[in-house]
């Protein structure tokens, strides 16, 4: 039985790439891929991407960063003076007295001077200077007036110094909506003091509360950790205003709001609630003062507010810093760095969320007991990666060159075209298919149907197979040169362009350093140069005689890939022995494998990634014994000619 599966399509809209419209899966492998060849690890290379930002693309948590201590600093340059709150009632208060003593000067009764006397005598502070004139008789109206309204003003502010538009449910203090909001209050403390008990409150119960008293809350949260992170946010920013004060200045802001609060019936459940929250959450910045620099004098809201956008600024600097154990993107509050860098950096920050989740998803990277590795498929696009970057500059260097993105057959198009048959590998002609499909039934209003006997195939010229073994030196020496990358990347670039253009050919890497062993092209991802002295080029000549006899009927050529002579060989009882310079031993040892491989009918050409009279030595005497050819090359254009010339080869 065959099982059919259905499947939907829908036309593409945009929204299914999960990083942006301009940033790819493609962009980030190339990205990393440096990294990785350098010898990092994927977990560290994707650490690195995140960190740095993909330039043009968006921006790392280090620039991030960066951008939120420069906002940080401004903020704190152009806060203002956070007594200005102060300041304030003391000058309106004053033009209030001073509207007072003038309309007391036009009356000469002693009971005009009975007040005076009063007003000379009252305190210096602020505070106590409210206190006494709350029940003060006004002879002048203008001045009762204006001072309830600074009472009334003075009350909005201490609640809102609480609570965040806390005072939009008391807009009518009136007696009956002052015991509504005492009542909301206590039931509040008790949800908090269960919380703290570890008693409750229930979900159930909270949605109650917010039924009955959700207009004091604009904001509507959720649930008692919303309503707790916000109102927290806002005592601790008023604890901190306070502790950035003098200690007059704070003894008279202190003692003026909770005269206001007596003044509501409110203080008990307020100090209650303050207390609960400090219990609750510990761990916040409680009392730090604040330094906020400035001449323009600021209100006490104004205050509270830059206090709470410094500390956002603190607090997403604790979190893009990742410090603490467990730290994790996911712990960045989006609306926290929205109100301090704008929609650009959560734009950024959303990307960088995504980022791992895209390479997983896409089958680049996926993680094994907690451990991130490259798959298979990342493989592949690191070398297809490697690839495109060297056929790069053969486009730019030298016209004529492959495109690193075309489509390759097994051979070179004839120009002819034959009926297909049951197993052919080659490629449909189409413009032959459709005119067979065309001159058989005719078009019916516009529509060609295709019959299997109208398909033809493009015929190829045969071409031979090759087998070819890279050797590659991973001795100390390599990196020390700058020579380990461009190696590393040119040996991924030649298995991608076998494997996708050649797949008939075949290719074995050899790495070799104190002894040789045979790599897969995940192990060239994740391996390194070897801390290892010694240089075996008798072992990996060897190792590739070996493998080559495994292909009978190719050609077969070895690719030599040093920057220094042979200073290492295995003895007859198979250990290794090494010394620097290279001893008469070594070198003996070294010529006879390589004519062993040329016995054997193997081509050899040997790239030569250094200039020294040591190395000239050698390498001219290696060519002489397997009549092979010798490249002089810098580490970035070895990619260049050995693809070349693998090319030249095979197109001939």
């Amino acid at each position: 039985m065959v099982s059919m599966s259905r499947y939907r399509y829908a036309r593409w809209d945009g929204t299914q790439n999960p990083i942006g419209e301009d940033v790819t899966v493609e962009r980030l492998v190339e990205e990393l891929s440096e990294d990785i060849l350098e010898g990092m690890d994927p977990q560290q290379a994707l650490n690195r991407m995140m960190s740095q930002g993909v330039p043009g693309q968006f921006m790392g948590l280090r620039g991030l960063l960066e951008k939120l201590r420069r906002a940080r600093r401004e903020q704190q340059q152009q806060g203002g003076r956070l007594d200005g709150w102060l300041e304030q009632i003391r000058e309106e208060l004053d033009a209030i007295l001073d509207t007072e003593r003038a309309r007391l000067m036009t009356d000469a009764g002693d009971e005009a001077r009975l007040k005076e006397s009063y007003l000379e005598s009252l305190p210096e502070s602020t505070a106590g200077q409210m206190s006494e004139l709350r029940n003060y008789d006004w002879s002048s109206p203008e001045a009762r007036q204006r001072f309830q309204n600074l009472l009334e003003q003075l009350r909005r502010q201490v609640m809102e110094s609480y609570v965040r538009n806390l005072s939009q449910g008391m807009r009518n203090l009136t007696p009956e909506q002052r015991q509504r909001m005492k009542d909301m209050l206590a039931e509040l403390n008790q949800m908090l003091e269960q919380r703290a008990a570890g008693t409750g409150p229930s979900q159930e119960r909270f949605d109650e509360f917010m039924r009955r008293y959700g207009d004091f809350f604009p904001e509507n949260p959720r649930n008692l950790d919303q309503l707790l992170e916000a109102m927290a946010r806002r005592s601790v920013a008023l604890s901190r205003l306070m502790a950035s004060l003098t200690p007059e200045q704070r003894a008279e802001l202190q003692a003026m709001a909770q005269e206001m609060l007596e003044d509501l019936d409110l203080a008990f459940e307020m100090n209650r609630l303050r207390d609960s929250m400090r219990g609750l959450m510990p761990e916040m910045p409680w009392d730090e003062p604040v330094q906020i620099d400035g001449d323009n004098p600021l209100g006490l809201q104004e205050g509270i507010e830059a206090i709470e956008r410094m500390a956002d600024y603190e607090q997403l600097e604790d979190a893009l810093r990742g410090d603490r154990p467990g730290a994790a993107l996911e712990d960045i509050d989006i609306e926290r760095l929205r109100r301090t860098l704008g929609d650009d950096a959560v734009r950024d920050m959303q990307r960088l969320r995504q980022v791992e989740r895209a390479l997983e998803e896409s089958g680049i990277l996926s993680r094994r007991s907690g451990k991130l590795e490259l798959t298979p498929r990342g493989i592949r696009k690191l070398g297809e990666r490697a690839l495109a970057r060297v056929f790069e500059r053969l486009i730019v260097d030298r016209p004529g060159s492959h495109d690193a993105r075309d489509a390759g057959g097994t051979g070179e198009p004839t120009g002819q075209t034959r009926p297909w048959r049951w197993g052919d590998q080659y490629s449909i002609d189409v413009q032959r298919t459709l005119h067979n499909a065309i001159v058989r039934e005719g078009a019916t209003q516009g529509r060609v149907r295709l019959h299997p006997d109208d398909f033809e195939v493009a015929e190829a010229e045969t071409r031979t197979t090759a087998a070819t073994v890279l050797l590659l030196d991973m001795s100390f020496s390599m990196p020390m040169r700058g020579n380990w990358v461009p190696a590393k990347r040119m040996a991924l670039a030649l298995h991608s362009l076998i494997s996708s253009k050649y797949p008939e050919d075949h290719l074995s890497i050899v790495g070799f350093s104190a002894v040789a062993h045979e790599m897969k092209p995940s192990d060239l991802v994740e391996v390194g140069w070897e801390h290892v002295y010694g240089t075996n080029m008798q072992h990996a000549f060897n190792l590739a005689g070996r493998i080559l006899a495994k292909h009978r009927g190719a050609t077969k050529q070895v690719l030599l890939v040093t920057d220094g002579e042979p200073t290492a060989h295995l003895t007859d009882g198979g250990e290794v022995f090494f010394h620097w310079p290279p001893v008469r031993e070594t070198l003996e040892k070294t010529y006879k494998e390589a004519m062993r491989l040329a016995k054997a009918g193997i081509t050899m050409n040997i790239f030569m990634l250094e200039e020294s009279p040591a190395l000239f030595r050698f390498i001219d005497r290696l060519a002489q014994v397997v009549n092979g050819r010798v490249f002089g090359v810098r580490g970035e254009d070895l990619g260049d000619l050995i693809l070349r010339d693998y090319l030249k080869r095979k197109t001939g």
